[in-house]
């Protein structure tokens, strides 16, 4: 399949742990993984002044952590390269600047690729060389948080081959797309919704912290070149709610009785406009299944990508017989009410990816878990609990497997690895990982025993590159201007690599003796203390329309996303 997952990405095989090592933990270890804190400052009731957001308070996360050289007097680019290392080029666009970069496994920029947005988020090396690039736009409307809008591809030698912006008030591209081999591009997009249109499906104002909400959906877009596309499918989270508070509202039963269906309620908390904040989506071929990542609920959830959009609409149809309700989801119990507090294993997770065929855990998923408010980090392999046929499996009452992770990294210090937001892992080829830590632009890969053996620190920051010796300083989030949303590292033998000038041209951070001359480290912003904003409102704070505004044409008809949701099902367990 020719996505991300065909890049080297991805873990280590079962038989490789078999033993508890220093930074790992395996199934059954006796280390916790602690759901967040109460509160958080996630505020009660709704902020009718400012705009949604969705991350979480702020003023309660503990400080994210900046990385160490080895090296006395190094700050950033190449603290480590070792034999250990997964041979490869790792694809990075740093998340305040323009320029995207190819990076050898010796810190040196091979290829790079230069355009007028920021990134919005993720950034792919094709099979053909071409860069496809998702970019931040700014419009009224958007999320609060992983805006995109845009989608550009480059060929190798930089020029723009193909532009698609979709971003208005009423809708907007955000976090993640995903190449697919017939050449389609899958996406995820948030949709506005009004206060009324929110109460009219089961929320209640109390519960509401905003004015509207920014609900998700997943569009996978066909391109029109040199300039459009045109949407094929589409999928939305508000064709498939359940809501146990007012029986004369649609979608009313028990959550618990339709783990299938999204709760109302999921997130356990006061609602932000940006209420699911998904912030990843990953394709399974072989299945025919989406993966997102679902930071709002703790959870990831997998939907049949093998319906129609209308089926994609409704409880019926499809591969798998359930349309376009979730076939899976692990994470957090509590949100379809068969669990607590205490048996969240996921905390505000990024980047949940199938490992791929030929590499050690395929068909595992690996999973970032920022761990928000708890302080650390950890990346998670779990094995889901799939059947041949695509199925996973679900005893009456019971929630979805697995008990625990067959694979856990975190820092020997659990605090030392710490990144509240944004970040990635995936499975190399070798068997290790690479790990961004996204707020910190730490990039590093350890080995299935937990071992660092590869390290780099993104030099680049808004306005320019850093001199070694140089610090990046902050954002108003807490983010250094040196984050990174995620990368990927692709083999030598990749074939979007075959025939290219991969001549290294030399690190990216200016040298030494510039230290103090750049004005890059004495960029900062006053630390953000309030709930984030944003939220898909621009923080007008006024009720709109909850049309989807124009959109671009598609193929048979949109789903119900703005009407009337279908009854849910009878409890099938």
């Amino acid at each position: 399949m020719k996505t991300k997952k065909q890049s080297v990405r991805r873990l280590a095989t079962s038989a490789l742990l078999t033993v508890l090592v220093t930074g790992v933990t395996l199934l059954g270890s006796a280390q916790e993984n602690r759901p967040p804190r109460q509160g958080g400052g996630q505020g009660q009731g709704r902020n009718r002044d400012a705009g949604g957001g969705g991350g979480g308070g702020r003023h309660d996360m503990p400080e994210n952590k900046t990385p160490t050289s080895p090296n006395p007097g190094q700050t950033v680019g190449l603290f480590l390269n070792t034999p250990k290392a997964c041979p490869g080029y790792t694809l990075m666009a740093p998340k305040h600047n323009t320029v995207t970069y190819l990076i050898d496994n010796q810190g040196r920029s091979v290829h790079q690729w230069k355009s007028a947005y920021e990134p919005g988020q993720t950034v792919y090396l094709l099979p053909n060389g071409h860069l496809l690039r998702s970019c931040m736009v700014r419009v009224q409307g958007g999320t609060g948080g992983g805006e995109g809008g845009r989608i550009e591809e480059y060929d190798w030698d930089g020029n723009l081959v193909w532009e698609f912006t979709h971003a208005t008030r009423e809708y907007q591209l955000h976090h993640d797309i995903k190449p697919l081999a017939n050449g389609h591009i899958l996406a995820l997009m948030v949709e506005r919704k009004t206060l009324a249109q929110a109460v009219a499906a089961g929320f209640t104002e109390q519960q509401l912290r905003d004015e509207f909400l920014v609900p998700d959906a997943v569009v996978e877009i066909e391109p029109i070149y040199p300039k459009g596309g045109k949407i094929v499918w589409e999928w939305h989270v508000w064709d498939h709610l359940i809501q146990s508070t007012d029986k004369s509202k649609p979608g009313y039963g028990d959550p618990a009785a339709h783990p299938e269906l999204v709760d109302v309620a999921c997130n356990g908390r006061a609602t932000a406009a940006f209420w699911n904040h998904m912030n990843s989506l990953d394709y399974n071929a072989k299945l025919d299944q989406i993966v997102l990542s679902v930071r709002g609920c703790n959870e990831i959830w997998i939907i049949d990508h093998g319906t129609t959009t209308q089926e994609a609409a409704s409880h019926s149809g499809g591969k798998q017989g359930k349309g376009g309700d979730l076939l899976y989801r692990w994470g957090n119990p509590a949100a379809y009410k068969r669990g607590t507090l205490q048996d969240k294993q996921l905390v505000q997770q990024h980047d949940a990816l199938w490992i791929p065929e030929g590499y050690p855990g395929a068909g595992h998923m690996t999973i970032f878990n920022n761990g928000y408010d708890r302080g650390w980090s950890s990346v998670e392999e779990i094995v889901l609990p799939v059947e041949a046929s695509g199925r996973y499996p679900l005893q009456a009452g019971k929630t979805y497997g697995p008990e625990k992770p067959i694979w856990h990294y975190e820092a020997k210090n659990r605090t030392d690895f710490f990144s509240a937001e944004i970040s990635g892992a995936c499975r190399l080829p070798n068997g290790n990982t690479l790990i961004c830590g996204g707020i910190v632009g730490n990039l590093f890969e350890v080995t299935p025993a937990g071992e660092m053996v590869w390290q780099y620190v993104n030099p680049m920051v808004r306005g320019g590159i850093l001199a070694q010796g140089e610090l990046p300083g902050k954002d108003m989030r807490g983010h250094l201007w040196n984050a990174v949303f995620q990368v990927s590292r692709y083999a030598p033998d990749y074939p979007g690599l075959k025939g290219r000038d991969l001549t290294p041209q030399g690190v990216i951070e200016l040298p030494a003796d510039q230290k103090g001359k750049t004005g890059m480290h004495l960029m900062t912003e006053a630390q953000r203390t309030d709930k984030p904003g944003g939220g898909g409102g621009g923080g007008d704070g006024k009720r709109a329309g909850g049309n989807r505004g124009e959109r671009p044409p598609r193929d048979g008809q949109p789903g119900q996303g703005g009407g009337q949701r279908p009854p849910p099902p009878p409890d099938q367990q």
